[in-house]
């Protein structure tokens, strides 16, 4: 059988974690669930005390005006602490759910800035992934904890008061009524707690159902739905995953229905005994009517506040392995330094050099990158071509300090860039990925990245040098136009080609010293291209930058070509000495031409 894995932080380090975010965030929070503790207990006092007091004035033959006085005490008795506990109620929520709101942009700071291998790692996402789950709801571990540590007092405050209550009564009958709750705490939650045991099933289920819901109702996948008749499919996908979900929460209810049973048993088995000494005692003049009563609802409190204490008990464990996971995502190891590196060097020239390097990525024995030498000169333009797969936007990644590598160093102006803080080593670099992300904003915002003070006119000269400023001008709202239609409903819709050159603005606007161009043109068409090539030099004026294409003929603008195989630098040197070397990269250029060399046919054979 398989261990289940020990949670990093205990219940404890759990509960001080919550308590010391209140603190910092919402002090209110604390004092809440201590007054909400001490209402309740109060209440339960006044509940079980109200009809026995006025029993025994009734006994006492007491005069009407002190019965009525009685009753009227504890009735005002109630009403104000009803009052007060509603009070408390309604206000305790919105602290609590700002506690939660702090911890979620915690974990929003630490998913955003975490050290970029973080991001991919399958077990790094994981636990983000639980750790937000802890943050989901009002009944999430991360806002209900406030609730069970308030029950969790009140139930150990009723249980100290009625056992001082109950402390002159046969010892053998709380034994039987402590025992009774403690069996049937156990079976029942053993019972119930099926689901808590399944929950990763049922979510297996649930997250199914919500994948599939949302690729039915994806704008991306509507043409393909339809023209392929998918909807049909998806259907029956979805029925057949809720069929097996309906399954699972039949037997889960059979679980649930047995604990009932159990639970019914005991409590009559213990209601049974208390009711049958307690008669016995009335009998024999030991007790009066009102004591009977009294004593009867004692027992029955008393055994609640076991059951209670258990129950808050077990759900503060469950609760605090979310929390534990929470913890553990925000304290996840940094790979990268982030503070307290030297200064990055202020110089007008930048050197970067890999030294040696051979890189893997995380959890593969593969060698992406194999013992690689290469010096990137301040102002030069270099290209790295290759098939799929050699290492091309590999290369980049290393370059830009989003991986370190295995073995050997990258250098900038001569200095291992772990020595440096990553953050202040990213502002060297302006880049478009192939993978790109724009957010719903204004064109300005857009390129600026900013939401205030953008230079205005750094972003139109940005969007001259990428070609895009003419199709900005001719919009309606011009520079102040919005992107998307998910939230703006006059926002527009850029082609593909047209979102590139506005990725291509935004790195220009950025103006590093260091530009990374990954394929940057492979949604443009030929002519578009061409117009990005004849600006090329305008936008890499003054700064040094590594341009990827799988497209060779835009390799010529570039001082030196690298030509990627196998993780090693296969070929070095410009587009004419390449050439006339006539060995890959010759091979693969002549591919490529002959598409666009009229009357010549293609032959498959001359691939291989």
């Amino acid at each position: 059988m398989k261990e289940k894995n020990k949670p990093k932080y205990n219940v404890w380090q759990n509960i001080c974690f919550m308590v010391g975010m209140a603190w910092r965030h919402v002090k209110s929070v604390l004092w809440l669930a201590l007054a909400y503790a001490a209402l309740c207990v109060g209440l339960n006092l006044a509940q079980l005390f109200i009809a026995p007091m006025a029993l025994a004035k009734v006994e006492q033959a007491a005069p009407l005006p002190e019965l009525l006085g009685t009753i009227l005490f504890f009735a005002l008795l109630l009403v104000v602490l009803n009052a007060l506990l509603g009070y408390v109620n309604a206000n305790t929520l919105f602290g609590r759910c700002e506690v939660r709101t702090e911890i979620v942009m915690d974990l929003n700071d630490k998913a955003f800035m975490t050290s970029y291998p973080n991001s991919s790692d399958p077990e790094a996402l994981k636990l983000q992934e639980k750790a937000m789950m802890a943050c989901g709801s009002n009944m999430a571990a991360t806002e209900h904890i406030w609730t069970t540590l308030s029950r969790l007092l009140v139930n150990v405050a009723g249980f100290g008061i009625y056992l001082l209550l109950l402390a002159d009564t046969n010892l053998f009958l709380l034994l039987v009524v402590a025992l009774t709750a403690l069996a049937g705490f156990f079976v029942s939650s053993r019972i119930s707690g099926w689901g808590y045991r399944h929950r990763e099933q049922e979510g297996e289920y649930q997250r199914k159902m919500e994948y599939i819901r949302q690729k039915t109702e994806s704008v991306a996948l509507a043409k393909d739905i339809r023209i392929f008749g998918l909807a049909s499919w998806l259907d029956s996908v979805y029925e057949s995953v809720l069929r097996s979900y309906e399954a699972f929460v039949l037997r889960r209810e059979r679980f649930y229905a047995w604990s009932c049973v159990v639970d019914a048993s005991l409590g009559l088995l213990r209601n049974g005994i208390a009711y049958g000494y307690l008669i016995s005692l009335a009998l024999a003049g030991e007790i009066s009517a009102s004591g009977f009563l009294l004593y009867f609802s004692a027992f029955t409190g008393f055994s609640n506040w076991i059951t209670g204490i258990l129950e808050e008990c077990g759900m503060l464990y469950r609760e605090c392995l979310d929390l534990s996971n929470v913890q553990e995502y925000l304290n996840l190891p940094e790979p990268f330094r982030f503070e307290g590196g030297m200064d990055i060097p202020r110089t007008d020239c930048y050197e970067l050099k890999l030294e040696n390097v051979t890189f893997r990525y995380p959890r593969t024995d593969r060698e992406i990158v194999r013992n690689l030498n290469l010096t990137l000169h301040p102002g030069e333009k270099l290209a790295v071509v290759g098939l799929n797969g050699a290492g091309k936007t590999t290369l980049v990644k290393l370059l830009c300090g989003f991986y370190d590598p295995d073995e050997g160093r990258v250098l900038l102006n001569g200095i291992d860039i772990r020595e440096f803080n990553r953050r202040e080593y990213y502002r060297l670099f302006s880049a478009v990925f192939q993978e790109y992300s724009a957010l719903d904003i204004t064109i300005a915002q857009t390129v600026a990245q900013a939401v205030s003070d953008i230079d205005m006119e750094r972003v139109v000269e940005s969007l001259e040098k990428a070609g895009l400023a003419e199709k900005i001008r001719a919009l309606p709202g011009g520079m102040d136009t919005h992107l998307g239609k998910k939230v703006y409903e006059d926002g527009v819709e850029l082609s593909g080609g047209q979102n590139q050159r506005l990725m291509l603005a935004r790195a220009l606007y950025r103006d590093g010293p260091f530009l990374i161009l990954d394929e940057p043109t492979a949604a443009l068409d030929p002519l578009a291209e061409q117009d990005i090539y004849m600006r090329y030099n305008e936008m890499t004026a003054g700064r040094s930058a590594v341009f990827i294409s799988h497209r060779l003929a835009s390799t010529r603008f570039c001082d030196r070509i690298l030509f990627l195989k196998d993780g090693r630098i296969a070929e070095e040197g410009t587009h004419e000495e390449l050439l006339a070397r006539k060995d890959g990269y010759a091979a693969l250029f002549e591919m490529q031409a002959r598409y666009y060399r009229e009357g010549r046919d293609f032959d498959e054979k001359e691939i291989g």
